[in-house]
């Protein structure tokens, strides 16, 4: 059911996979305590091509100015592993 949910929330029309994943992922960082979230969510933005490296770069450094360095500093080293994951893999 849940997973039901979920699905028509991502398949509707008036926002695109990115932006979902945009939002998301603001959401996770302000949250804090996230880190698994979070990793799942860039993985899948970066795999799917909805964001590049350069612009999930971008995205750290935007929401590190409003969530603070040390979510900022977590966000851009688990950016960081998955980009070198996905160069090696």
């Amino acid at each position: 059911m849940t997973e039901m949910h979920f699905a028509d929330l991502w398949s509707r029309d008036s926002l695109s996979f990115r932006d979902r994943r945009l939002l998301l992922l603001g959401l996770f960082v302000g949250q804090g305590g996230l880190d698994e979230e979070i990793a799942v969510q860039l993985d899948a933005a970066l795999r799917a091509g909805e964001l590049s490296v350069e612009e999930a770069r971008e995205l750290v450094a935007f929401l590190t100015h409003y969530a603070g360095w040390a979510r900022g500093a977590r966000l851009n080293a688990q950016l960081e592993n998955l980009v070198d994951g996905l160069s090696q893999g």
